[in-house]
């Protein structure tokens, strides 16, 4: 799996901050810019996330290149709707021969039997879809033949408040284990170029209560200890 930054907001945090101000502010813009030292910065966006007031937090996005994922990931990624996603199309480009990649899961790479046979099936799932192609099946409909293991490749932006979203529910020790490693990946990536924007951001329980009820992992105080920045 690879995650990529591929682009951001320019000065992320400070623009949140102006933002926020801003809408406490008489003032023009131009004064209100002044005085955005990082200390008041990180005062200003302490107090809007505190307070709800995240819209803020829409001003800026990010931009991550992600290939080497299933498109057992992808059909989840995609639930966030408030983002914008470019795929790989299985309708235009084809898997050729020789070239098709797929992701195992480390339960069944752990498993030798199940995964001669994973494998095994792959091949075979890969050969139906060359036959069709060979029969004069288009690609959108040779497509069926391949499973959701194909490795796919996606550009994906969210602006602050969607991504952190999207951090809370897939940071979860009960998120499926793929999307779980990308966003780890993608918190890493931003919290080098904005670090008081995703302070102490992680899955819901880290800032609130588990919200998986009776479904808990029951490791609330290991998940604080991992996330907290303070």
């Amino acid at each position: 799996m690879k995650v990529e930054l591929l682009n951001y907001t320019q000065n992320p945090e400070e623009t949140v901050a102006l933002a926020g101000r801003l809408c406490y502010s008489g003032s023009d813009i131009e004064e209100t810019k002044n005085g955005l030292t990082k200390g008041y910065t990180k005062k200003i966006l302490g107090i809007l996330r505190k307070n709800g007031h995240l819209s803020t937090f829409e001003h800026v996005s990010f931009t991550f290149g992600i290939e080497g994922v299933s498109r057992v990931l992808t059909h989840q990624l995609v639930r966030h709707r408030i983002a914008s996603y470019s795929q790989q199309s299985q309708r235009y480009v084809k898997e050729e021969e020789g070239k098709f990649e797929y992701v195992i899961p480390d339960s069944i790479k752990e498993n030798e039997e199940a995964k001669n046979k994973f494998i095994e099936r792959m091949k075979k799932y890969h050969e139906y879809y060359l036959d069709a192609l060979k029969m004069g099946i288009p690609k959108e409909d040779a497509r069926f033949y391949l499973p959701n293991a194909a490795e796919t490749k996606i550009i994906v932006t969210m602006n602050a408040r969607a991504l952190t979203n999207f951090l809370e529910e897939r940071l979860c020790n009960r998120a499926q284990w793929e999307i779980r490693k990308m966003a780890e990946k993608m918190l890493g990536l931003v919290k080098e170029k904005a670090p008081i924007l995703f302070e102490n951001i992680g899955p819901a329980c880290v800032n609130g209560i588990c919200p998986e009820g009776t479904m808990t992992c029951g490791k609330l105080k290991e998940m604080r200890e991992r996330y907290k920045d303070e």
